[in-house]
């Protein structure tokens, strides 16, 4: 097998591969994300009231169909007015179900509205945290707070500096405290107290829950992680919602100390954090019919024993936010939620995605642009393997020299394969020449790729991210198509039946098949037939590929192509090699 035989086969493999990532990562994601929606609607138009079981910490759900203004007025409130977050706390059950983030919107028109997160019970998209009490006890167990308790509140305004007293008194002799604390990011510290002035000792278990009504839209990603998610002892549990119906029960228990449970979408996290320090138990549950409700809850393992005239107290934390990396990693530190950091689906090359981001995120910060983070990103990496890709480079140019002396040995053995490559062979060694050298330049970006795709996928810091012109989120797919002439005709191609994930083709996606249409005309073409034919659709084929995929991967592509193109050329023209750019150009147009 020649070298051109070789690349061809190699190339050909990595196009199918990426042929392959798109409809597995993208395309049929994305059909099967439009269909759900679709049925989730005609779902929700046919909803009913649905209860949900309450063993062991749930209470019967109630749901109707209203507005989310209406379930807000169905209880007192207290507004929560942060740095980041502006919202609500009903003061009936004490719930934190109110949830707007200041920073992010819908959009990227800054006219849009704000991302909402937390919302009521009984509206659309209930999605809601709750911290309470159980006791064990069979006979005469003392009045607990529900779900109806109507707490009094010591102000009608919760900030990053006034937290919030709410109290109440079962009349039994139990008097219960909560005070929320708010900071300026997404966290809520919920310190808990009871008061005995029963005369009687009480035995009590403490719980945290993360609710959620109805199974979200899913942003499309086979790659991402959403669902349930937590951490219990020092074990991450991940659950998509769908698997979470094969288990027993339609439940996932775990054991652990410390940890939290909730729930992830793609930019947006919500979970409860118990007592880090206290044993606990933790579930994943589904339950109702056709529209779920998912819970999350934690449980503490022992109770706790409240002697008459003794005050106990508890701290259990709750995030509702953006998936920071900064802002995660600082609640890992303090107030040490384990391993916080695995809210966000770095996926299993951690140690290469965390990386990308930290530099890309330093690039950013010093050049005050992620796509110009992205191209130095690209000269970084093109810097640190610059020896082996010079190497690489040098053995290609090397084996265009020795060609014409291949071609003699192959007339010389004739139909003698076995002749043939061993004195193919014996030139190599003596030649020093590794044909295989020549696929280290496709093989090295593989996994930078790879990570620049996940980086841009899963980190928030990547939406609404503008880069120049018309590109004004990195983490989405480049706005303009040739099919409706970049949009002076009124339709959007991509909302064609079966193949509109396929008529994603931009200006970017346009420049970078040009860029790899160039890089391949630094080569000399194949005498196969077929082999050419591979060769002139490859570009083509991946042109159309990476159409859909977020522009800031195909920008990192199309500077990468080009600097390749210099490289390459720079490395050519020391050798001594003919530069055979111009000529392949030259053969192309004048058979065209």
């Amino acid at each position: 097998m020649n070298e051109n035989t070789r690349n061809m086969l190699l190339a050909a493999a990595v196009s199918m591969i990426f042929i392959g990532l798109w409809d597995y990562f993208y395309a049929f994601p994305e059909m099967d994300r439009q269909k759900k929606v679709l049925a989730e609607q005609e779902r929700l138009a046919k909803i009913t009231p649905l209860g949900a079981p309450d063993k062991p910490v749930a209470e019967t759900i109630k749901r109707a169909l209203q507005t989310r203004d209406m379930a807000l007025a169905q209880s007192p409130r207290v507004i929560i007015d942060s740095k980041s977050i502006a919202g609500s706390i009903a003061l009936k059950g004490a719930r934190i179900d109110d949830v707007s983030l200041k920073h992010y919107r819908q959009t990227v028109d800054p006219g849009s509205p704000l991302i909402t997160l937390l919302s009521p019970e009984n509206g659309p998209e209930a999605y809601y945290a709750e911290i309470g009490y159980l006791t064990a006890a069979t006979e005469n167990a003392p009045a607990l707070p529900t779900t109806e308790t109507l707490w009094i509140a010591d102000s009608d305004k919760l900030t990053t500096s006034r937290p919030l007293t709410l109290t109440w008194d079962n009349g039994q002799g139990l008097i219960f405290k909560r005070v929320i604390s708010v900071d300026d990011e997404y966290l809520f510290a919920v310190k808990d107290s009871v008061e005995n002035k029963s005369g009687r000792p009480v035995s009590l278990y403490t719980f945290t829950r993360m609710i959620r009504v109805g199974h979200p839209p899913s942003a499309g990603y086979a790659a991402l992680h959403e669902g349930f998610v937590g951490v219990i002892g020092d074990k991450g549990e991940e659950l998509a919602y769908d698997k979470l119906e094969k288990e027993a029960n339609a439940t996932k228990t775990f054991k652990g100390v410390g940890g939290w449970v909730g729930f992830t979408d793609k930019y947006w996290g919500a979970v409860v954090a118990p007592d880090q320090n206290a044993s606990m138990e933790a579930r994943y549950l589904s339950m109702g019919g056709s529209v779920k409700t998912y819970q999350a809850d934690a449980v503490s393992s022992e109770p706790k024993l409240l002697a008459p005239d003794a005050t106990i107290s508890t701290t259990s934390y709750v995030f509702a936010g953006a998936k920071e990396v900064d802002t995660l990693d600082a609640y890992k530190a303090n107030p040490g939620l384990k391993r916080f950091d695995l809210l966000i689906d770095w996926g299993w090359f951690y140690f290469i995605t965390r990386p990308m981001f930290r530099l890309i995120d330093f690039l950013y910060k010093v050049l005050g642009n992620f796509g110009l983070a992205i191209l130095a990103v690209t000269v970084i990496v093109k810097t640190a393997f610059l020896p082996l890709a010079n190497k690489s480079y040098k053995s290609i140019a090397k084996m265009k020299e020795i060609q014409p002396r291949i071609k003699e040995l192959k007339e010389k053995h004739g139909d003698d394969k076995h002749a043939f490559n061993m004195a193919q062979m014996e030139l190599f060694k003596r030649e020093k020449v590794n044909p295989a050298s020549g696929c280290l330049p496709v093989l090295l970006q593989i996994p930078v790729f790879f990570s620049l795709y996940k980086v841009l996928v899963v980190t928030i810091e990547m939406r609404h991210a503008p880069f120049f012109g018309w590109i004004k989120d990195l983490s989405a797919p480049d706005p303009t198509n040739v099919f409706n002439l970049f949009g002076l005709l009124p339709f959007d191609p991509t909302h064609v039946a079966i193949f509109g994930p396929y008529l994603m083709l931009g200006v970017w996606p346009l420049l970078m098949g040009v860029s790899m249409w160039l890089q391949m005309k630094m080569n000399p073409e194949p005498t196969d037939e077929v082999q050419k034919v591979m060769f002139n659709y490859m570009p083509l084929m991946f042109t159309f590929t990476m159409g859909g995929f977020a522009s800031g991967l195909v920008i990192y592509w199309t500077w990468n192509n080009l600097l390749s193109i210099t490289q390459q050329g720079v490395i050519m023209s020391r050798a001594g090699v003919k530069f055979e750019l111009w000529d392949n150009l030259r053969k192309t147009f004048q058979r065209a």
